[in-house]
């Protein structure tokens, strides 16, 4: 599926081919601290299909316990996460699915890192909602 997104600004946009079937919710305590929410939501995109079409992101490397290293590329301007990757050689892009403009058409397949889910988070149904605010 060909998708394009763009950060709150729109000073990045950007492209890529994804298989919607493999989008997925990260509950890892670094998503949930980068994201500053419960979660991320994320889908891979091969390097080759990864196109930016407008701006730079901004690049901070996050080290993890294991010793890996992943590279957030984020707006520099407003701070929309774009996306993450490998540190040094890129080969596949976790493209933020909130900057894509297909995101309604992308509901998450698999979540990971569950153990590390908040517990309120499984069923938020009963909290109180307004449609618009």
């Amino acid at each position: 599926m060909r998708v394009n997104g763009a950060c709150h600004c729109g000073q990045i946009t950007f492209e890529a081919e994804i298989d919607p079937s493999a989008v997925r919710i990260c509950h890892c305590t670094d998503c949930q601290t980068l994201t500053g929410s419960a979660y991320r939501v994320t889908v891979p995109a091969a390097a080759a299909s990864f196109i930016l079409r407008t701006g730079a992101p901004k690049v901070y490397i996050k080290t993890a316990e294991s010793g890996n290293q992943r590279a957030q590329g984020f707006c520099p301007n407003c701070g929309t996460p774009i996306y993450t990757t490998e540190a040094h050689q890129p080969r596949v892009y976790g493209i933020r699915v909130g900057t894509l403009r297909q995101r309604t058409e992308l509901p998450p397949m698999r979540q990971i890192w569950y153990q590390s889910a908040l517990p309120w988070v499984t069923d938020i149904r009963d909290v109180p909602h307004v449609p618009q605010q």
